[in-house]
């Protein structure tokens, strides 16, 4: 794998990173990618029918649960060795991080043994949904995170491609790369392409910020 990191979020980071309210997860949702996150597991005890894709889930299980733990200590790595360009006050610190991404993992790695049907293999720009088969899509640290790999174009057809199987809102964060720089010129041109689309799009500041200055989402509204 390599080149994208498998991050194991928490329910609790996608609610702060997305301004979810627990009501907002009643109906279909959809976490793409989902890499290792909690999210899928504790959404689904809320109430909310949630679907995780992302390339890796086509892997062997076993394979996959040991990738999920060697990618944690690779992202705590990478994060430690530019430990300035972070906010610790939602994690306390950074064992506090490593924490909470440990243990989402451990609530990944059972989900996904026990109810492999929510996982599926996939990835943008391309997605096996129907169109407006889902009220919410989130979409965490994978555009934009990976602007110096993925074009504009990319971003482009990955962003409508969400917005098809949508009949809800598509909420994309961060606007910051992988190095914590603003990609405002980016988000501009996506905003106009959106637009020019007919689908309508706004930039909401949240409350959650770790990357310094990645306070911000992308939402696209279906309609």
């Amino acid at each position: 794998m390599g080149d994208y990191l498998i991050s194991a979020r928490s329910f609790d980071e996608y609610k702060a990173m997305f301004s979810l309210d627990e009501s907002e997860l009643r109906g279909n949702v959809l976490d793409c990618p989902g890499g290792a996150s909690s999210f899928t597991a504790q959404a689904m005890e809320l109430g909310a029918r949630v679907t995780a894709v992302d390339p890796v889930y086509a892997m062997a299980t076993s394979a996959l649960l040991q990738l999920v733990m060697d990618e944690q200590e690779r992202g705590s790595a990478h994060t430690i060795a530019g430990i300035d360009r972070y906010r610790w006050d939602f994690y306390g610190d950074s064992d506090g991080h490593r924490e909470v991404r440990k243990k989402a993992a451990e609530v990944f790695s059972h989900d996904i043994e026990v109810h492999p049907e929510r996982y599926v293999p996939a990835s943008l720009p391309v997605l096996p949904f129907d169109d407006h088969q889902f009220d919410l899509v989130l979409s965490s640290h994978f555009l934009f995170t990976y602007a110096d790999r993925l074009d504009r174009d990319f971003h482009h057809r990955g962003l409508a491609e969400m917005h098809r199987v949508c009949r809800g809102e598509v909420r994309v964060f961060p606007l910051l790369d992988q190095g914590g720089h603003p990609l405002d010129a980016m988000t501009d041109e996506l905003l106009a392409l959106s637009v020019g689309d007919g689908i309508s799009a706004e930039i909401r500041q949240v409350e959650y910020e770790f990357q310094r200055g990645g306070n911000r989402m992308l939402v696209l509204l279906a309609g």
